[in-house]
């Protein structure tokens, strides 16, 4: 381990940072480095502009994957190597900020219906029923299922925060006769070591698989991925009466800003107030005029 990955190593646990964030900031400093044949010490910031034009140009990153670049960047720079950086000098690229997709509950029905087995079934409920985030879906244990209180534990979610979602009567009866069929030791969705069953989380890439292979059998054209789930059981909350603070808690956001986003998704909010033009009088589409006259130049 080269000194200065250890000094960036130890700033990232002396903060108490996700282990899937030290892995992103990590990786993300090694392929800087390697771009430019370099230590990253012996850089500055002309060299990250022309890193970030890179990833735009060559490698067809989104902006979102560079954000995340550009995060780790900033981390090492101004708190690992403290060097009195501004933040133009390594500056966030700009997002577009896209709404995102919702099914409609038939559309759920017809994809948890479309399961290719028990455990994908049990997933893509577990996923609906909860809001959960698929790297969260991924480490639930057994002991995490109360049934008691008809809760699920959540730990250590994203920022590191646990909370508490729901256990509905429908999961839990599915999960019992998940539970009798996979019989899970430790983690609630067992993965593999060497193709053989293991007492191991599995990978989010088993989840992305589960919901994409159920999309395709239920005929559901869009794009549809673990995170849609999560945006659909939030629009769905908020229609059915639930408030935003009460779904922020439940995502686990840790702002309600970020929560706000499903106002703009709810059929009900959208609909709760007119538009201004039916406040006016205006004539029926059958009193006006059909014909069009050409305009002599």
């Amino acid at each position: 381990m080269t000194r200065l990955r250890k000094l960036m190593l130890d700033e990232l646990q002396r903060r108490n940072y996700a282990q899937n964030t030290v892995r992103a900031y990590i990786h993300a400093i090694e392929d800087f480095a390697k771009y430019f044949h370099r230590s990253p010490d012996r850089l500055g910031p002309e060299h990250i502009r022309e890193y970030q034009v890179h990833l735009f140009r060559d490698c067809k990153l989104s902006a979102g994957t560079i954000e995340g670049r550009t995060a780790a960047l900033r981390f090492l720079f101004v708190k690992t190597l403290r060097r009195p950086y501004l933040p133009d000098h390594i500056p966030f690229p700009k997002r577009q900020r896209r709404m995102p997709t919702v099914l409609s509950q038939e559309e759920v029905a017809r994809l948890i219906a479309s399961a290719q087995n028990l455990m994908h079934r049990t997933m893509l409920m577990m996923l609906y029923a909860t809001g959960l985030r698929r790297a969260e879906l991924c480490q639930l244990k057994v002991c995490d299922i109360d049934s008691e209180r008809m809760v699920i534990h959540v730990r250590q979610g994203k920022g590191g925060r646990d909370r508490d979602v729901l256990l509905t009567p429908k999961l839990l009866e599915t999960l019992r006769e998940y539970w009798r069929w996979m019989k899970p030791k430790t983690y609630l969705f067992p993965g593999t070591v060497n193709n053989w069953r293991a007492d191991v989380p599995i990978t989010e890439k088993i989840v992305w698989t589960a919901v994409a292979e159920a999309a395709k059998h239920a005929g559901v054209t869009k794009h549809v991925s673990p995170h849609t789930l999560r945006h659909s059981f939030a629009t769905h909350m908020l229609e059915a009466g639930a408030d935003l603070r009460t779904i922020q808690v439940l995502l686990g956001h840790a702002k309600l800003a970020d929560t706000t986003v499903y106002l703009h998704l709810s059929r009900r909010h959208l609909q709760a107030v007119p538009s201004p033009l039916e406040a006016i009088e205006v004539s029926g589409p059958d009193q006006v005029k059909r014909s069009r006259r050409l305009i002599k130049r």
